[in-house]
This record gives structure tokens, C-alpha cells and sequence, in this order.
């Protein structure tokens, strides 16, 4: 979600080889990026939801969307365990069903239920998602309210640099991450980001700065890759990985 939605779609089309365009009118302007033909994120114009373009514009974002079979039944899980219900769930054509929830600690989260869209078409490959990870305050608190609400189970990370770091499971498979907000800069916000796959991690991060990115942290090496965290010219953070253990992509 961007204030400027055709520079925000130049700025990662160019960077990852996306293909990608302001969607119809019906779907809000939404615009569905691909990669090989399939979706592989989605872009859209910052505005409320009547969809009008608000006064005070929300900062540019990446969402992270958790899937889910049943999104009504979610949704009330949300509300037993303290979250909150910022929006749905309501139905997006045919293509599914979507919420946006806000967890006790704040950190803002999309859910989905497919209908005739899956969601992404292409993981694990470059250019494309690999990996989602929460930064929170409370990790007991933030394990315990997500594996409330969906199927997922908490496991300490057995990554030697990477102590007290939790991963979501789903059927022993790791999903996603969550680290403590205390190794962060004081006042970051609770939050998910996404990390995208790339071939070189020092060239994507060149090219980002050449298109008017920021560098939040360089390139640096790490038993689960070489990785760097930046934000897009709009202000949105998101993070880059070279992984050699990434899984065969989907």
C-alpha cells in the first residue's frame, strides 16, 4: 500500500522483473504483479476503506496475509484472543475473502480465504516471497495469540546467531518468524515484513539505492543466507535474502 501506486509498481517491477499494472476500477485499482505469468504480490493506492484517498495518509506498507479455510470463524478467534477486527471480513469478487486484523501487540496482518485466487503462484525463487517474520515486543504473548487463531505451533530457531529467534510451524514445516523488537532501533512499531529471494543480494541492494531506496541494514552474511533490509523510495521496508537452503520453489 503506497500513496503513489504507479511508482511504487515501476520501483519493484524494475527491481525484481515483475510484470504489473493499476488493476480495474471494480477491484479498487488493485494491481496483481507476476513473475513467469503467476501473481506474486500485490500493489495498491493508500486510501480508506470506502475508498476514498484519506487526509492523513497511513505509511507505505507491505501486509503479510495468513491463509485461511474458514475466515469467519478466524476473524471471532481473533476477537476471544484480543486482537483486533480492523476490517472484513468481506468478499473480493470471486477471488476470496479478506481481513485485516491488528494483534494484541499492534502488528497489522492480512487474512485470506481463497476462492479462485490461491494467492502467490511463485515462492523461493528471485524476485519472489521467502520468508514473512513478525518483530514484537512479547514473544510468549505473540506465539500464543497466533497459534490461538490458526494452526500454527511455536519452535526456538536453531540458528547458532540467532538466539531467542521463534519460527511458525505448520505440520513441523517452518512458515514464517518472529523476533524480539529489542534488537531493533528504539520506537520501530510491532510489525511483519516480507523477505523476497534474489540471486545477489549486494547487486539487488545497488540497484534499490540507484531507484532511490534506503539501505536500513547492508548486506551481511548469516547461517540461513546473505541478507539486507531496505526501504522503497515511499518509505516501505522489506527485506532481501540469498538462500542456500531455500526449499525447491513452488
Amino acid at each position: 500500500m503506497a500513496p503513489d501506486q504507479q511508482a511504487a509498481i515501476d520501483f519493484y517491477c524494475d527491481l525484481f522483473g515483475w510484470q504489473g499494472e493499476v488493476g480495474p476500477a471494480e477491484t479498487g485499482g488493485y494491481a496483481v504483479c507476476s513473475l513467469k505469468g503467476k501473481p506474486v504480490a500485490g500493489i495498491m493506492k493508500a486510501m480508506n476503506p470506502d475508498g476514498t484517498v484519506p487526509d492523513l495518509m497511513p505509511p507505505t506498507v507491505w501486509t503479510t496475509y495468513l491463509s485461511t479455510d474458514d475466515i469467519d470463524a478466524t476473524v471471532k478467534s481473533v476477537t476471544d484472543a484480543h486482537g483486533t477486527v480492523m476490517m472484513g471480513p468481506v468478499d473480493v469478487m470471486d477471488l476470496g475473502r479478506m481481513a485485516v486484523i491488528a494483534d494484541p501487540a499492534g502488528a497489522v496482518f492480512g487474512l485470506w480465504q481463497r476462492g479462485t485466487f490461491d494467492g502467490a503462484g511463485i515462492v523461493n525463487e528471485h524476485g519472489a516471497l521467502i520468508w514473512n517474520e513478525l518483530a514484537t515486543g512479547d514473544l510468549p504473548a505473540a506465539a500464543a495469540f497466533y497459534s490461538a487463531i490458526l494452526p500454527v505451533t511455536t519452535a526456538r530457531s536453531e540458528m547458532p546467531e540467532a538466539q531467542g529467534y521463534v519460527e511458525f510451524q505448520v505440520a513441523g514445516r517452518a512458515v514464517g518468524g518472529m523476533m524480539d523488537l529489542a534488537g531493533m532501533p528504539p520506537g520501530v512499531p510491532p510489525h511483519w515484513q516480507p523477505y523476497f529471494h534474489v540471486d545477489s543480494v549486494d547487486d539487488v541492494q545497488a540497484a534499490a539505492v540507484r531507484a532511490g531506496a534506503t539501505v536500513l541494514a547492508p548486506a551481511f552474511d548469516m547461517s540461513a543466507g546473505r541478507m539486507a533490509v531496505l526501504a522503497d523510495p515511499q518509505g516501505g521496508a522489506f527485506s532481501i535474502i540469498t538462500s542456500p537452503t531455500r526449499d525447491d520453489p513452488a
